[in-house]
């Protein structure tokens, strides 16, 4: 396992917060649309980040907006896995400067189940009526688990986002490469299992060209991993190919 922890930026530490949503938005902290995801070997990873209006904070509109999206879980074919709730922690620099109050994570088989999702009726209504008049910004990635394991979601899961951009004149395939055989390396440090792969659909990711998720059973075995010697090993080895990184946690909740 590796967490691309704050590696484009060696001589200034993370800022860890703690986001502090409103309470209608932790009454809603991180439903689940089933009791785990599928254990797809190959998934398609839809990741999307929202910065909620304080003011829609505020007023509950930002429970509403994670309740329209877990409510896509019945009415949406082919949406394997959603997950909809609040950041708990930001966890870089640039974290901190995008400022994502919230998150979408979902899953599918294949990208044609992403694209019929995409357009269908209730997730357009969704995002129309929920999203659009709620957040200040949205910043989204996509990509296919290149892991040679799959990394199923349980509630009480702590998961880690990491998104990277690469340095000029680097492939993003050589990153991809080297992740997956420092992960090898690292092995499933503290029992975490991981997805990441190259982004796919670069009109909403800020240049964003990898993303990463590492899955643990709780927030306490995410925050043991801090200072492992071979995840810090496996950092090592892919810093050298990194020019920005984001990296935030959050946890997911019962089912909806």
């Amino acid at each position: 396992m590796i967490c691309l922890k704050a590696l484009s930026s060696p001589l200034h530490l993370p800022t860890l917060r703690r986001l502090n949503p409103s309470s209608s938005a932790l009454r809603v902290a991180a439903m689940s649309s089933a009791a785990a995801s599928p254990a797809i070997a190959d998934p398609i990873e839809h990741i999307v980040l929202i910065k909620v209006r304080p003011e829609a904070a505020a007023s509950g509109a930002d429970a509403a907006m994670v309740s329209s999206l877990q409510a896509l879980s019945t009415l949406v074919p082919g949406l394997a896995y959603i997950h909809a709730g609040p950041v708990l922690r930001l966890r870089s620099p640039a974290a901190e400067a995008l400022g994502p109050t919230h998150l979408l994570h979902s899953r599918y088989a294949t990208k044609q189940d992403l694209a019929s999702y995409a357009v269908h009726p209730a997730h357009v209504a969704a995002v129309q009526g929920h999203v659009l008049p709620s957040a200040l910004d949205a910043t989204a990635v996509d990509w296919v688990n290149a892991a040679p394991l799959p990394s199923p979601v349980s509630p009480g899961a702590a998961v880690r986002l990491t998104l990277a951009k690469v340095k000029e004149g680097v492939e993003v395939g050589k990153l991809v490469e080297e992740v997956g055989t420092a992960t090898k390396a690292a092995g499933e440090a503290r029992g975490a299992k991981v997805s990441f792969g190259e982004n796919f659909s670069p009109a909403r990711a800020k240049g964003y060209q990898f993303g990463m998720v590492a899955v643990f059973n709780s927030v306490e075995e995410l925050d043991a991993v801090e200072g492992d010697g071979k995840v810090e090993e496996a950092k090592a080895a892919v810093r050298p190919l990194l020019d920005e990184v984001m990296v935030l946690d959050f946890v997911v909740g019962p089912p909806a």
